[in-house]
């Protein structure tokens, strides 16, 4: 909605991308499990959305069963972006979405990855992880990707009313202190009803305050890539 080019790639065998975009999972033929673990190209499974400039590779529940296909398989780690090197160029940002584990499916999608966006729900629990996260992402790093960084912190399901969520913000400024994004997202409900829905939230309701805070998201996104560059 800015004017860039994206692709979505769906590596969560949950698949909520792919249905918060109202793909028919059913009706889906070639997927990223196949991209990943059959060799097949990722243009011919990628989808076409709504939105004009944004794509979709979506996946299935076969991608359940990659992790522990992976384990056995040659060039395990890097399928995912031997997958995804012939359509990268055509877009300006590809952005995936990986499962909630640590496991071979996160290792593929942070080997592919320039960068990496950490949301955090303003919660206790979702603070015990980032060790663990931080570690991988170092192991990553040395063996595999020497690009990698975080580029970021997200701030999720923000409340700013409540000690716990402002207590959290706090706890990740010592983890994170130069890297968490000024944007937080909050609460909202309008969030909640745009997969149903199968449309992102900034279609589905864009005055949403849901909506308008991943806009500020992403606008404070290329505004720290510019000052990269």
């Amino acid at each position: 909605m800015l004017g860039k080019r994206v692709l979505v790639v769906d590596f969560d065998p949950q698949g909520n991308t792919t249905t918060g975009f109202g793909i028919d999972k059913s009706a889906i033929a070639t997927d990223v499990y196949d991209v990943l673990m059959r060799g097949d190209g990722a243009q011919g499974a990628i989808h076409r959305t709504e939105i004009a400039g944004l794509d979709v590779l979506p996946t299935t529940i076969d991608l359940a069963g990659a992790e522990l296909e992976l384990v056995s398989a040659i060039s395990r780690e890097t399928r995912l972006r031997s997958g995804l090197a012939p359509v990268a160029g055509a877009y300006d940002y590809v952005l995936i979405d990986c499962p909630p584990s640590l496991g071979l499916l996160t290792i593929n999608a942070l080997t592919a990855a320039h960068e990496l966006i950490i949301p955090v729900q303003a919660e206790f629990y979702a603070l015990e992880g980032l060790s663990q996260l931080t570690k991988i992402v170092s192991h990553v790093r040395e063996a595999l990707n020497p690009t990698l960084h975080v580029s970021g912190v997200l701030v999720t399901m923000f409340d700013g009313r409540t000690k716990l969520a402002m207590d959290v913000l706090a706890e990740l400024a010592g983890y994170f202190p130069q890297q968490i994004f000024a944007t937080q997202i909050p609460r909202n409900i309008r969030l909640s009803e745009a997969p149903s829905y199968g449309k992102p939230a900034v279609t589905f309701d864009v005055k949403s305050r849901g909506a308008q805070a991943y806009l500020a998201l992403a606008r404070e996104m290329l505004g720290v890539e510019g000052a990269r560059v």
